[in-house]
């Protein structure tokens, strides 16, 4: 399964839980952001829009259960979530699967196991995550917008095709020629590479305010790249 974009909020308050969960997700490719309690849960999934939820129940400030709550009422999301947690009765499972979970994982347990139960969620919830999600930067396809932290970047309808087809390719260097042909798939012979060059301008002045002149990379003499980590 291609995990390239899909960031994974971890909240736990077990620092060490927390941290194997992390590097387990890492390795297979996804972006792993962290929260030890429920209020921080929250305040990153706002700012963050994650693809997916690990979520503890037993939660310092708010529960998980609270959290879990919030995100599917108030926030009106439908982001998979699979909680975890060290209450094993069938009732407490039960209960968390109508509240919104989708997968439920009871302590202690295999880091492996977890990441594996994260992609067949995913894989299930397929059309519910399309959006691609690096460094605080997402990119929804079916929306056709773009945040930065949680506020929006207006882009026009180009800068937005090209944003898609350089985030789709993280760390790959792109030439002009291929970005001409993936924005301009009729017109190679009337547009120019300076066409392409004033999008990325352009692009570049919407994210100035991120702060980090590298998240769009020129490489000279070949192209550009969307330095994704």
């Amino acid at each position: 399964m291609n995990t390239k974009g899909k960031s994974v909020l971890i909240v736990e308050d077990d620092a060490k839980i927390r941290q194997l969960v992390k590097v387990y997700l890492e390795r297979e490719g996804y972006e792993a952001l962290e929260a030890e309690n429920g209020e921080d849960a929250l305040e990153i999934f706002k700012q963050y829009d994650p693809c997916f939820v690990i979520l503890d129940l037993t939660l310092p400030r708010l529960s998980g259960e609270e959290v879990c709550t919030t995100i599917r009422t108030d926030l009106k999301s439908n982001v998979p979530i699979i909680m975890l947690t060290a209450k094993v009765e069938e009732l407490e499972r039960i209960q968390g699967l109508r509240m919104g979970a989708d997968d439920y994982v009871t302590k202690p347990f295999s880091p492996q196991e977890l990441v594996t139960r994260v992609e067949a969620v995913l894989r299930r919830t397929a059309q519910r995550c399309s959006k691609i999600t690096y460094r605080g930067l997402t990119l929804k396809p079916l929306r056709g917008v773009i945040h930065y932290k949680g506020e929006p970047i207006v882009v026009t309808h180009h800068e937005f095709r090209l944003m898609y087809f350089l985030m789709r390719h993280p760390n790959q260097i792109l030439t002009r020629e291929q970005i001409v042909e993936e924005l301009y798939p009729n017109q190679e012979k009337i547009v120019t590479e300076r066409t392409v060059d004033v999008h990325i301008g352009k692009l570049r002045e919407r994210l100035k305010y991120d702060g980090d002149s590298e998240i769009i990379e020129t490489v000279r003499g070949m192209g550009y790249r969307f330095v994704a980590f």
